[in-house]
């Protein structure tokens, strides 16, 4: 096995840098997720790892050896493919036998392989069906054991679980999770899908316009978010963003945004008055810290506004209230009540809000 560095990778198309000066270093047997929106540089990175694509700078290591120079075949990687790319001639046992078939392996090898290969899948009673004759979800089983058979140092997958019903990819996110547990196979996923990124990935690299945004643990990436772009994507709902100007009266630190002010703590004053390029902030605070409160002690931080819409999700409800000309998302119980236009009072605990600089879009807490 094998982990897989890459050093500055810059790949263009045109006039268009589909990646620039990305540099990753990925463990051996670390499970690595690629996320961000469409048309990010997620593929194009991972198609370079590849050898599909070739970069215009930069260096990729497999291992210890350097790979820009060779092609696909000799990179000892294996991709599985948002399409699955099975031969439709052949039937699925033929399919997974391919690439040792090409290597000229003794039969009874191939036979024994493919055997274990579908026995580990739990697709054993599928190998005479042709790609046709499998349903979505079976298919792109047969996709990975095509690939689990050659026995990589390193899988590269391109959003492998795009195809598949929601009910159906969740049962496949944590199968593939465990599946590259068991073989301990550095993998290299690709996905647009937060949520399978931040449940799958020892590491999400989150990237915006070709760039690394990020690379952290899921967790540390939703509690600390390097800057506006990572915070506004990880989450759902999404980060509730507020303009504010921060200002010192009387010994003291505030954030006014015009419709509602806060009193800072001196902890927040000084992290403010050491990492901001100015006095104009944006402030974060997730749904699921803040709620609506009847009463408000003197210590809480508070935000008027009024009910705009309820959304009851079954599980919890989602409310959107209006401040100012602005919506703010929070996460209310299940059996939360409440009419449109009502006057409400919302609550957080200071240390669960985030600052943003307004100039450079970076985090300053």
């Amino acid at each position: 096995m094998a982990g897989v560095r890459i050093k500055n990778l810059t790949k263009r198309f045109g006039d268009v840098e589909a990646a620039k000066d990305v540099s990753l270093d990925i463990e051996d047997k670390e499970f690595l997720v690629l996320l961000g929106p469409s048309g990010c540089g997620k593929t194009t990175t991972l198609r370079c790892v590849a050898g599909l694509e070739t970069p215009d700078e930069g260096e990729i290591y497999i291992g210890d050896e350097l790979v820009n120079d060779l092609p696909p075949r000799e990179r000892d990687v294996a991709m599985v493919f948002q399409s699955y790319a099975l031969y439709p001639h052949m039937k699925a046992y033929d399919n997974i036998a391919f690439p040792l078939k090409m290597k000229k392996r003794p039969k009874d090898e191939i036979d024994r392989k493919v055997k274990e290969v579908a026995k580990l899948l739990r697709i054993s009673q599928l190998l005479d069906r042709k790609p046709k004759q499998l349903s979505g979800g079976e298919a792109q089983r047969v996709a990975l054991g095509r690939s689990i058979i050659r026995e990589p140092k390193v899988f590269l997958m391109d959003e492998p679980l795009s195809n598949l019903d929601a009910k159906l990819r969740l049962y496949m996110r944590a199968e593939l999770k465990k599946l590259q547990r068991d073989l301990g196979v550095t993998t290299v996923y690709v996905t647009h899908d937060q949520a399978e990124a931040m449940t799958m990935a020892d590491r999400v690299a989150l990237m915006n316009f070709g760039r690394l945004q990020q690379l952290a643990d899921p967790f540390d990436m939703f509690s600390h978010p390097a800057n506006l772009f990572v915070a506004g994507f990880i989450g759902s709902p999404p980060m509730n963003f507020i303009d504010c100007t921060f200002s010192e009266e009387n010994g003291g630190g505030y954030l006014d945004a015009a419709v509602f002010k806060l009193k800072l703590g001196k902890r927040f004053v000084d992290i403010i008055k050491q990492g901001a390029s100015s006095s104009e902030l944006i402030l974060g605070i997730r749904p699921e810290d803040l709620s609506i409160a009847r009463e408000v002690e003197e210590t809480e931080k508070h935000i008027p506004g009024e009910i705009y819409v309820v959304e009851p999700l079954g599980t919890e409800t989602v409310v959107d209230v209006k401040v100012g000309e602005g919506l703010v998302k929070l996460k209310e119980k299940p059996t939360f009540r409440a009419k449109m236009g009502e006057k409400v009072i919302m609550v957080f605990d200071e240390n669960s809000m985030h600052l943003f600089d307004k100039k450079t879009e970076k985090a300053i807490l």
